[in-house]
């Protein structure tokens, strides 16, 4: 790995890195080209087809599409038997295929669902990809730039897994959110998920009341969670993010079923939590049996995004810190996250996740960036990629 001031004093670098303010403009069209295509998590494929030949033109090796949509393309290195380094973006976002994907400027504040999370990060992938291979800036690993799927709700991480199991615990992550500028993870939080469903005989609200009810039996079990008590040191939360059930408002509900998301920054703090819920969907049905209501209660777990991490002087991390420097930015915030780089963090392998530029109410229709910034964070991603390949 070289030095980040090495490479930072090089007239060829740093004429790449002046070249990202002087197209920021391009550079934003670029991104709001990307937004504009919907990608919900599992409905992929039309983005990732936009970046796959958005990578055939920009002239990378090697370029392909998995059978899970993830789209692959290669800057070769000088020496190929190095290991990789591997630059990677999530294609996906949260919202339906119906969604308005209209713009808005404000100046150098552009609104429009899913410009931050992630298509400044997906972009980011093509503008540092073609500025080093414009600029014919020498590396001797192979640097892969990697559009991901599956990174959003249920996806469960599964475009990132494929990736990590395909390059393996030699190569060097890098990955890239639109927002999070001046901030770096390197510690994962763990996330569970979890889909409990409620059967119950129900009825009619007035003749048949006194018979249970699925959606009742649920508003106990979500009284039963928000009372655990759960450790701030490490931070650990839990959340009931959908509930759905029951038939009309004089029905007493025969089913129902709700979404719960736990989450902790300590692998042991998670596993206890998840202890804590099973006892209390146990304890509940266990009630229900003895007083022969016929409630059936079943939970079933839908995520699993692994906690992890490695130590904040760790090669990759020190590097994205020095990049982050170099490009202005004086004050380095590190948090811990659940994002992509879950997968290689929990691993023990060299990785981090950095953003590119400010971004705000993200998951939000209202979600925006900040370009101000864009062309520093652009500038730190390529630092850091050509620092890691040596």
């Amino acid at each position: 790995m070289r030095s980040i001031n090495d490479l930072f004093q090089r007239p060829a670098v740093r004429a790449a890195l002046a070249a990202f303010h002087e197209r920021r403009e391009t550079i934003l069209s670029q991104i709001i080209a990307i937004q504009q295509i919907p990608a919900p998590t599992f409905e992929e494929a039309r983005r990732a087809a936009f970046i796959e030949e958005r990578f055939q033109a920009l002239g990378l090796a090697d370029v392909s599409r998995d059978a899970l949509n993830n789209v692959y393309g290669k800057l070769a290195g000088a020496s190929p038997g190095r290991p990789p380094v591997v630059i990677s973006a999530h294609l996906d976002t949260v919202f339906p295929i119906e969604t308005n994907l209209a713009v808005r400027h404000d100046g150098r504040v552009v609104y429009g669902p899913g410009l931050g999370d992630n298509s400044t990060g997906v972009g980011g992938l093509l503008q540092v990809a073609e500025m080093i291979r414009e600029r014919v800036l020498p590396h001797e690993s192979d640097i892969y730039f990697v559009a991901n799927v599956g990174e959003e709700g249920l996806g469960d991480l599964c475009g990132m897994r494929a990736v990590v199991d395909k390059f393996g615990g030699e190569a060097t992550y890098i990955v890239v959110e639109g927002g999070l500028f001046g901030k770096l993870i390197h510690q994962a939080v763990g996330v569970r998920r979890y889909h409990i469903e409620v059967t119950a005989p129900g009825g009619h609200s007035w003749g048949g009341f006194g018979a249970a009810s699925a959606i009742h039996v649920l508003g106990h079990l979500i009284v039963d969670i928000d009372g655990l008590s759960v450790p701030t040191i490490p931070k650990t939360t839990y959340n009931v993010g959908i509930i759905q059930g029951g038939t009309s408002i004089n029905t007493i509900a025969n089913s129902a079923h709700l979404w719960l998301d736990l989450r902790s920054e300590g692998p042991a703090a998670l596993e206890q939590l998840v202890k804590s819920t099973e006892e209390i969907l146990r304890l509940r049905s266990r009630k229900y049996v003895l007083e022969g209501h016929g409630v059936e209660i079943k939970m079933e777990q839908v995520g699993n995004r692994p906690a992890g991490g490695i130590d904040r002087q760790s090669p990759v991390v020190a590097l994205a810190d020095a990049a982050l420097r170099a490009v202005g930015r004086e004050d380095v915030d590190y948090i811990v996250s659940s994002t992509d780089a879950n997968v290689p963090l929990s691993r023990g392998y060299q990785a981090v996740c950095l953003g590119l530029t400010h971004s705000g109410n993200s998951h939000r229709p209202d979600e925006f960036i900040d370009t101000t910034h864009l062309p520093a964070g652009l500038g730190q991603l390529m630092l850091v990629a050509l620092a890691a390949a040596g």
